[in-house]
């Protein structure tokens, strides 16, 4: 059975993928509020391509309930 690969997201990517400014991304990590990112050297991170769909997964999913 293949492995599924996960993709690395830069900030670029992320913030393409969730509407969000720069700004909010790491002020809502501080808060624990949004996936944290992975140091993948001393000045590069990125996020995990399926905690960012689990993310808005979950966001969709308080948009319905909110809604009722």
């Amino acid at each position: 059975m293949a492995e599924h690969l996960r993709k690395f997201l830069r900030l670029k990517q992320v913030k393409e993928l969730t509407g969000m400014s720069r700004s909010w991304i790491y002020d809502a990590v501080k808060r624990g509020a949004f996936p944290a990112p992975i140091h993948l050297s001393t000045r590069a991170v990125a996020w995990d391509s399926e905690a960012i769909s689990a993310w808005q997964a979950g966001r969709v999913a308080a948009g319905v309930n909110a809604r009722g």
